[in-house]
């Protein structure tokens, strides 16, 4: 497996914090990084588009201090996600931005394009592209992409169904680059089963939803809490992709989880406004994976939890 040096250099723990639709924010990201991990926000939660700006000047200048003070223990890098449908009006806008700050890894969604990759590459920034398949993770390459995010059966958000085995062994016959791992991660084992498997790193994003820092409702981080997979939704309706949401959530919105509708793919939309309930604000993505999580904490808490269980994992297989 091939991660770059100077990204593996800096993780404490082989993880990155996957971009959380309107949960994640610098405080989230400052935290990800600062204890070791790769932290990661949308570009577009940042709103209006003129806030990107501010967050990436308040990101960069609290991890330039941070190493500063502990040339020991740097920060690890962070990324932004850029959404490359053709919805996303500010797709030029916030690429620009990117740019000007040299952000470190940019994490593509939803599209693969040689002329955004072309860009974060001017400046020696890493693009990871995320996947539901072997057949896009191919296009990801052969469009330019450094490294592959499979998001597998189970995951958060627009997830796959493909088995996180299979999808790990297809994508490993062809490529060995950088390769994350996404879909029901939320220990320390499970970070190192993800590596057992082929993975370089594991995504995780679910189980940061319930972290003071993270951008989210008392409401929506109770209900991880107490929550299971038998409490998650697979649909298309609120998108227009498939992905996974939280059952209370749903039913909270008035409608019936187990009558909920395909939706057209070709009505997503990433900026519109109104008062129907819609994805993330109402709807509540979530993964599979999070009976484990058991209580509401602070990030760097939570990801000591994960070193910790990750340690013991690792010397009982060896053993």
């Amino acid at each position: 497996m091939a991660l770059p040096a100077n990204l593996k250099s800096r993780l404490r723990l082989p993880v990155i914090g996957a971009p959380l639709f309107i949960v994640s924010n610098p405080k989230l990201v400052i935290a990800q990084c600062k204890a070791g991990i790769v932290g990661s926000f949308p570009a577009l939660n940042a709103r209006p588009a003129a806030q990107l700006e501010e967050w990436l000047i308040e990101i960069t200048t609290a991890l330039a201090a941070h190493d500063a003070a502990h040339p020991d223990a740097p920060s690890a890098p962070f990324a932004v996600n850029q959404i490359v449908h053709r919805s996303n009006d500010r797709l030029m806008h916030d690429l620009e931005l990117c740019v000007k700050y040299k952000v470190p890894i940019v994490i593509t969604s939803l599209g693969a394009r040689e002329d955004v990759n072309a860009a974060i590459h001017s400046y020696g920034g890493l693009v990871f592209h995320d996947i539901i398949n072997n057949k896009f993770a191919k296009k990801a390459i052969e469009k330019g992409a450094d490294g592959i995010i499979a998001v597998a059966a189970g995951a958060g958000g627009h997830a796959g169904t493909t088995s996180p085995f299979a999808l790990v062994q297809e994508i490993r016959q062809w490529f060995d680059g950088p390769l994350a791992l996404s879909g029901c991660i939320a220990t320390g084992d499970a970070v190192f089963a993800a590596e057992a498997m082929g993975a370089d790193v594991a995504y995780i994003g679910s189980a940061f939803i319930a972290t003071d820092e993270a951008n989210a409702s008392a409401t929506y981080k109770q209900c991880i809490v107490e929550s299971s997979a038998d409490d998650i939704v697979y649909s298309a309706t609120f998108t227009g992709v498939h992905g996974n949401y939280l059952k209370p959530s749903i039913i909270a919105a008035g409608l019936d989880p187990d009558k909920v509708s395909v939706a057209d793919p070709s009505k997503m939309d990433f900026g519109s406004t109104g008062n129907a309930a819609k994805a993330w604000k109402d709807i509540w993505g979530c993964g599979q994976g999070i009976a484990p999580i058991k209580q509401v904490q602070p990030a760097a808490q939570y990801i000591a939890q994960l070193a910790r269980e990750y340690a013991t994992a690792k010397a009982r297989v060896l053993a």
